[in-house]
This record gives structure tokens, sequence and C-alpha cells, in this order.
């Protein structure tokens, strides 16, 4: 197994310990919950950089990392939508997306058709995951630091502005990919 794909399974374990911090409630969790996210996502970025760099890149790694993304970023979301910081339609516009792109992804490979990440996706995914550590980050400290200050209106906000971008995103790849849509009938 390639380094790049033991960085992914790092990823991938650390999803358990993310959803354990999330709902086991003890003083500033969702602080640490935010840190095993931060950690988890930085991997991201460190898996890939390491796949290129050594010639790294696997079948293995290529279906095990955007998985992985998507478990990560999907169970904050759905964390937030259970708490009620997120509004279910914004979660179903998140979750949606993942599911008509990575089908999209699939039928591109069954036609030989490899689908690079494109510029809307990279920016929906880095967006995404501020958004999710800025959420749990003002959820422990804002009441603390500005007591009257609403923070159900800011987090509404954020979440709204995820959904919209994942929603952009969305809109993107399918536009991008019309060709191959209307040669698959």
């Amino acid at each position: 197994m390639t380094t790049a794909n033991k960085i992914t399974l790092v990823r991938v374990f650390l999803i358990p310990v993310f959803l354990v911090l999330c709902l086991i409630d003890f003083p500033f969790h969702n602080i640490a919950a935010a840190g095993v996210f931060a950690l988890a996502s930085i991997t991201d970025f460190i898996d890939g950089y390491v796949a290129r760099k050594y010639n790294q890149v696997t079948t293995f790694g290529k279906f095990v990392d955007p998985l992985a993304d998507k478990l990560l970023v999907i169970s904050a979301f759905l964390i937030f939508t259970a708490s009620g910081i997120m509004h279910p339609v914004f979660t179903f516009i998140i979750v949606g997306r993942e599911l008509i792109i990575t089908s999209l992804r699939i039928l591109a490979m069954g036609e030989g058709v490899v689908m690079a990440a494109g510029l809307s996706g990279k920016i929906k995914t880095f967006t995404q995951m501020i958004i999710i550590l800025l959420i749990f980050v003002l959820s422990d400290l804002l009441p603390l630091a500005a007591p009257g200050l609403d923070l159900s209106l800011i987090l509404t906000v954020l979440s709204a502005l995820a959904a919209a971008v994942t929603l952009w995103s969305g809109i993107d790849y399918l536009w991008r990919s019309r060709a191959l849509i209307m040669r698959s009938k």
C-alpha cells in the first residue's frame, strides 16, 4: 500500500473519531471535533500531493480518496442537520450534489472518460471545509464572546452559503459534462 493511500485511510479512520466528538457533550466538544475535522481535511491535501509528487496514483486511491472526502463532509452536515443548525433542504442540496456528481463520474468511467476535479469542485470543497470549521468553532465560542449575538442567524447564513456554493458547483459539473450526458442516452 502506498504512502498516499495510507494517508487517505487515516482520514477514513478519523471520521468515527470526529463523529464521537460531535455527539458526546462535554465543554468545547465542538472545538475538539473541529480539530479532528481540520486534521482529516489536511490529510486530503497531503495525500493528493504525495500521490502526484511520488507517482503513487492508484485505482484504490482514485476510489477511496473522494469517498473519504464525501463521508467526512456529509457526516458534518448531517450532524448540523440533526442538531438543528442546518436546514434539511441545505443538506439535501449538498448530499444530492455529491450523489449526482459521483454517478456522473461512474458514467464517465464507463465511457472511458476521466472527469478531473474542476475549479468549482475545488472551491466547493474548500468552502465547505472552512464553513464546517467556522460552524463548530462559533458554536462553542460565540456564545461566550458575544452573548447577545444571534448565533442561529449566523449559522443559517453559513449553511446557506455552503449549499449555494455546492449547488453552483453541481450545475457547473453538469454543464461541463453535458456532451457525455447526451451521448450516453
